[in-house]
């Protein structure tokens, strides 16, 4: 029996964590589980290969009782707590666990209360409008889990994987085959390369002097799990984290047409080639065919496929057909922002709330990061977020951030205030005006009314206090969905009254999401690049930032931590 995946070790341990919440277990076991499958579907090497040599526990949140588990599903194929577990409930609950919305404790709540014991069981209750009945569902929580049965039953589509995890992988992979004496050049391409906020799989494009050396290699990478047949044109893969990986080997005066082909989304394609007809010319990852003459133009640049066709280079962020064909052809394309020109972050956590690293060490890792200012924002009093930082506990605080000293770096006090339910903030004015920097994010009562969200979110704009809206959306990629709120009001308000909009740079939020991020800077509202760094390597996340704000077509003039720390207290509503 071959030993299993990853994504399957993964699966399994997923599995118990919800089965182990069915039965009532502590949460920290629950929580165990689903970590130890998230840092093994993650792991860029076989784990059962691991587990064998007695080093799945090198891997964050695996100790020793786990990789037992592993080994015992290599072994024998399954893992006997799972199967002792799974004899206590009917399957049919176990699969309802794994609908989108409800997980293992509404799932037994349903269980317990209607008998609910299967989909179809859940989906005839939710057709009779039984659910609606049982307390802390309601109508909404009904059509939601009628819309997942319908989503199940229409067939789920390939899994898409987010941005940081893709490049985890694909990154290594292209190092990796950079380092063979065969390679030449070699470069990521597809949606991993415009920086997409997820990707389904990954496109490395290559040029070599030995292709079939390079594509051999390739399969045989550690990061690998599986591999066609290698040849002259490259391979086809798996990773250990089940991404599937496309290796094309070009000749060197191709790679560009191939490179430029494969990083454009379909939409920016489409059009490129609309546009190249009217100039009597054929684009594909082929070449430039010129009707005229019949010859076909071949080139080793995306620079030059591009300048054959009457345009400036367009930066692979922005190939979405969102009027950059036009912008190249008339050069009004924008100098977009880079990580480089990011001076300050203005949005992170630590002990005090839910980060892992004190004020000291946070501000030693934005030093070293190359910031010059940074904004400890801790978590406010309500919805639990760590240690309850009441208004005491917040002026104690913040006395310990003005004390603490990190050569070279501006230290802020601020914080991350809740936005009730009402659009009020969980701190009294007095104490927010003791602050020198104030984030207000919605945390809570995400299923009210678009109309109830947009007043709750503007009402926090309009506080006069209130310096930058966190997270806009409150979206999770490929886990949550943004709730439902008017765009257009919430960036009319923010224009307004100055009030700052941020984009988060966590790789699973990138909230604003570019769409909006775009119009609300046209709309002339100051938009703020933030890590929301939760521990001493946080910061690494800022390209993600970015990357958003790339596809956004913002410039470093739009993004106001881009200026020094004066400048920005400059603007806030507060010092004006």
């Amino acid at each position: 029996m071959a030993d299993p995946t990853n994504t399957e070790i993964a699966a399994a341990l997923d599995e118990l964590g919800d089965l182990y919440e069915l039965d009532g277990a502590i949460v920290h076991r629950v929580v165990a589980y689903r970590n130890a499958a998230k840092a093994i579907r993650d792991a860029p090497v076989s784990v059962s290969g691991l587990a064998r040599q007695g080093r799945a526990t090198e891997l964050p949140g695996v100790g020793q009782t786990i990789q037992e588990k592993v080994l015992n599903l290599a072994d024998d194929g399954a893992i006997p707590a799972a199967v002792r577990l799974r004899a206590k409930f009917p399957s049919g609950l176990i699969a309802m666990t794994r609908l989108p919305g409800l997980g293992p404790k509404r799932a037994r709540k349903l269980f317990e209360e209607l008998g609910v014991d299967s989909l179809e069981a859940l989906r005839a209750a939710a057709v009779q409008e039984r659910i609606r009945t049982v307390r802390g569902f309601g109508p909404k929580a009904e059509a939601t889990i009628m819309a997942a049965l319908e989503a199940a039953g229409a067939g789920a589509p390939r899994e898409r994987v987010v941005l940081d995890r893709a490049l985890a992988v694909g990154e290594a992979l292209v190092a990796a085959l950079r380092r063979h004496p065969a390679a030449e050049r070699v470069e990521l391409a597809g949606s991993a390369r415009r920086m997409s906020d997820s990707v389904k799989d990954l496109d490395v494009i290559a040029t070599a002097s030995d292709p079939v050396a390079l594509a051999r290699a390739a399969s045989e990478l550690e990061l690998v799990e599986s591999a066609a047949t290698a040849g002259e044109a490259g391979v086809r893969l798996r990773t250990h984290t089940g991404l599937p990986v496309d290796l094309r080997v070009v000749a060197p005066d191709q790679f560009g047409n191939l490179l430029q082909h494969l990083t454009g989304s379909k939409q920016h394609n489409m059009a490129l080639r609309d546009a190249a007809v009217r100039k009597g010319l054929h684009v594909s990852e082929y070449g430039l065919l010129d009707d005229a003459t019949g010859q076909t133009h071949r080139c080793a640049t995306e620079a030059e496929v591009y300048r054959r066709l009457g345009l400036e280079y367009i930066e692979p962020e922005l190939r979405e057909n969102r009027g950059e064909l036009e912008a190249a052809a008339n050069g009004s394309l924008p100098e977009l922002i880079t990580l480089a020109d990011l001076r300050g972050d203005l949005h992170c956590h630590t002990t005090a709330s839910d980060g892992t690293a004190s004020i000291e060490e946070m501000a030693q890792a934005a030093r070293a990061a190359g910031y010059e200012y940074l904004a400890v924002t801790d978590h406010s009093a309500s919805f639990g977020f760590g240690d309850d930082l009441s208004a005491e506990r917040l002026l104690a605080h913040v006395a310990r951030i003005r004390a603490t000293r990190v050569g070279g770096l501006t230290l802020l006090a601020g914080s991350e205030v809740n936005i009730l339910p009402d659009g009020s903030l969980d701190y009294d004015d007095d104490v927010l005006a003791q602050l020198e920097w104030v984030v207000a994010s919605v945390h809570s009562s995400f299923r009210m009314s678009a109309e109830e969200m947009t007043a709750r979110i503007v009402r926090a704009i309009e506080h006069p206090l209130v310096d930058v809206i966190g997270h806009l959306s409150g979206r999770k990629i490929e886990r949550r969905p943004p709730y439902g709120f008017d765009a257009d009001r919430v960036i009319e308000a923010a224009a307004r009254t100055g009030t700052m909009l941020e984009i988060n740079s966590s790789p699973d939020r990138r909230d604003l999401g570019e769409v909006h991020a775009r119009a609300a800077a046209a709309a002339g509202v100051p938009i703020v690049i933030n890590c929301d760094a939760h521990r001493v390597g946080g910061f690494e996340v800022a390209r993600y930032g970015v990357a958003t704000a790339r596809r956004a077509w913002l410039t470093a003039a739009q993004v106001v931590n881009t200026k020094p720390w004066e400048e920005v207290a400059a603007m806030l509503t507060r010092n004006r």
